[in-house]
């Protein structure tokens, strides 16, 4: 084994678990923010459902979700005269909206227009204007850890994916941890021995030693989480059990997360108040339950946002689902927010109001809604504020 082989094999839980002693040292008292991308375009229209508006139910004569009854425990939860939240979420977020720490934007997103999957995906986690050309290398998250390295509020960023996500490319080195298989170590007892053998003397010594005991001990954590939640737990499902991992994570180290999560791509068979859309938002609103509870009391010094690249189709298709469609339904969490709310610009949803006679039509802009969520996180200046988002009118929702 030679070190071209080795770190072809292991590079990545190297970077993941960080060989910059700085990544994972215990970090300053500060704000924390995680990102969750809903990769896929969700369909927020059976989200946040607009049960006032009779086209809705025009629109959507097999999938659309019955208007709430204030006397079903069970149905869609009215949040107010326009809108309603979908049942598969009424136990998990609906109750933390009705403790105000949720709060929905709708009308949100990008000004991209192609519909595609990885333009608009990449336009959201580059964050960058959309005239001139794109610099793949910086990445808003990247730019918001830069702008806040040296400060009181500290940074320290991880990305709980596979890969580096494009918001984190940057200058920086940030670590990047896959939580679906954490309880296996990246390195068995000998090839860890090897590896350490082969950088003896060299100026990583140090900086590959710490990655692996770092990897270790987190394994070895985990594997003790795996064990208990096979008991018919809450979190015995994919992102629930990671939503568990990412608290403790950040909880104890992080500051800045990004996790994203797919399967979002409902264009055949997307049911109603139950089916495919519904069993992803369940799974979705009680991990980030369980991701609350985790963080206890810095629950209240956490703020969350849930988005997906674009919204779909206001009218569902021939297959009983949705196309890919323009504007969405953004969530902010967080347990000192100013929740309880359906925050930012609206305006009625009828024939006549589509955007191009079919989708939701963007009235607050991305790069506008966390800007300004920056801003109030972080107390950043207009310069530093314009770092991250360059170009960008903030707006400023009262959300925190």
């Amino acid at each position: 084994m030679n070190r071209r082989y080795l770190l072809k094999l292991g590079s990545a839980a190297l970077v993941s678990a960080g060989v910059s002693g700085r990544l994972y040292a215990a970090p300053n008292r500060g704000p924390r923010f995680l990102l969750v991308f809903l990769r896929g375009g969700y369909d927020s229209t059976n989200l946040l459902i607009p049960y006032s508006s009779s086209f809705y139910y025009e629109a959507r004569p097999n999938i659309a979700i019955a208007r709430p009854d204030a006397a079903s425990k069970t149905g869609a939860l009215a949040l107010n005269a326009d809108w309603a939240l979908a049942p598969a979420v009424r136990d998990s977020i609906g109750a933390m909206y009705l403790q105000r720490q949720v709060a929905f934007v709708p009308f949100a997103g990008t000004d991209d227009l192609s519909r595609s999957h990885f333009e608009t995906q990449d336009s959201i986690e580059l964050g960058q204007p959309a005239a001139g050309a794109r610099n793949y290398r910086s990445g808003f998250l990247s730019r918001l850890s830069d702008t806040l390295v040296g400060s009181a509020s500290g940074n320290s960023p991880i990305a709980f994916t596979d890969a580096l996500p494009l918001s984190f490319e940057g200058a920086a080195t940030v670590p990047n941890l896959s939580l679906k298989n954490v309880g296996k170590p990246a390195f068995d007892d000998r090839q860890a021995g090897v590896l350490s053998d082969m950088y003896a003397g060299h100026h990583l010594e140090a900086a590959v030693r710490s990655g692996l005991e770092l990897r270790h001990e987190v394994a070895q954590e985990m594997a003790g989480e795996m064990t208990a939640a096979n008991r018919n737990a809450i979190n015995t499902k994919g992102f629930e059990l990671e939503a568990e991992r990412m608290g403790r994570l950040m909880r104890d180290k992080y500051r800045i997360g990004f996790v994203d999560v797919g399967g979002w791509d409902t264009h055949v068979g997307e049911g109603a108040a139950q089916g495919a859309l519904a069993t992803n938002l369940s799974s979705l609103g009680r991990g980030l339950q369980v991701f609350s509870q985790t963080l206890g009391a810095e629950w209240n010094n956490t703020v969350v946002v849930v988005l997906s690249e674009f919204g779909r189709t206001f009218r569902e298709n021939g297959n009983r689902g949705t196309d890919h469609g323009h504007g969405t339904v953004y969530w902010v969490l967080g347990g000192s927010i100013n929740g309880g709310t359906i925050a930012g610009e609206q305006q009625r949803l009828a024939r006549g109001t589509l955007f191009q006679d079919r989708d939701y039509p963007v009235l607050n802009d991305y790069r506008a809604v966390l800007g300004g969520i920056f801003r109030s996180l972080w107390g950043l200046s207009p310069n530093q504020s314009s770092h991250i988002f360059q170009q960008a009118a903030l707006a400023d929702l009262k959300l925190v």
